[in-house]
């Protein structure tokens, strides 16, 4: 009897990686939907007063009068951009997924909706307009904005071909995707504060600019593979354990970098929109 029963306990392997994701989307969950309220707030708010030169107090040539296409296109970005942010994490919570399918299955196509409009806008943007950092953001915002599109199509398609493993791990992917927004801000504020922003310029050109256009996301579909094939039941003890590390090492990196913001930044911007 005692050996059935440690037989069927899952391996210490196992349990640290389960308990890592746990922690990580507890921190994403967090930090992303107080983002997206900041993002809501801010760029809608905005919006809504009439002062839509506010957008380009973060990133410079956002809006411009005399580019209206592109502005609807950026536009149209930040909004589903937000909504993605705070629903993406909600897919992810197994307890809502396993009680509540149908909830599960329309938050879903809204996500995957929200998703591909995100994208959508934010490729109408690069074309009618380019990026202030010139062809390297370009290509790394472009090819961002076309893996998104990509991510939220296969989730979906697998989900209605019921191959759910598969569905699961595009939609991870997608997840790593929508949360790049967050990342690069979180980025900049540290390097901002840790560096000085040494390698930054204001037209966003730099050699540390250049290497964002395309760390704001790479990183993050490299921890989404390494999790999605970790967790395989076949998978070696040791790459679970590498796995879960990494994940404990980002959950750390997310909980000092959501203090920082939501102290100096989101906090003060969604308070000032709900009239605290």
């Amino acid at each position: 009897m005692t050996n059935l029963t440690s037989s069927a306990r899952p391996p210490i392997s196992s349990l640290l990686l389960r308990w890592a994701g746990i922690a990580l989307v507890a921190t994403v969950w967090i930090s992303a939907t107080l983002f997206g309220l900041y993002i809501l707030a801010f760029y809608a708010g905005a919006l809504a007063d009439g002062e839509m030169e506010k957008w380009n107090g973060i990133l410079p040539r956002l809006y411009e009068q005399n580019t209206p296409a592109a502005t609807a296109g950026m536009g149209l970005h930040f909004a589903t951009g937000g909504i993605i942010l705070v629903l993406g994490c909600i897919q992810l919570m197994e307890g809502i997924r396993d009680r509540f399918p149908a909830v599960h299955r329309w938050i879903g196509r809204v996500y995957v909706a929200a998703s591909i409009l995100a994208g959508i806008g934010g490729l109408i943007f690069i074309a009618m307009k380019g990026t202030i950092g010139g062809t390297v953001m370009d290509i790394g915002f472009g090819l961002y904005g076309i893996l998104m599109i990509l991510a939220a199509i296969q989730a979906l398609r697998h989900a209605y071909a019921r191959r759910i493993d598969r569905h699961r791990a595009w939609a991870l992917r997608l997840f790593a995707l929508a949360i790049g927004s967050w990342l690069y801000r979180m980025d900049y504020g540290f390097w901002l504060l840790l560096a000085d922003g040494a390698g930054h310029t204001n037209t966003f050109s730099g050699p540390f600019d250049r290497v964002m256009a395309f760390f704001f996301y790479i990183p993050n579909l490299l921890v989404a593979e390494a999790f999605i094939r970790a967790r395989k039941t076949t998978a070696a003890p040791a790459l679970k354990i590498g796995a879960a590390l990494i994940l404990i090492g980002a959950t750390a990196f997310l909980c000092l970098g959501t203090y920082y913001f939501t102290k100096f930044y989101w906090g003060p911007a969604i308070l000032e929109r709900v009239g605290m």
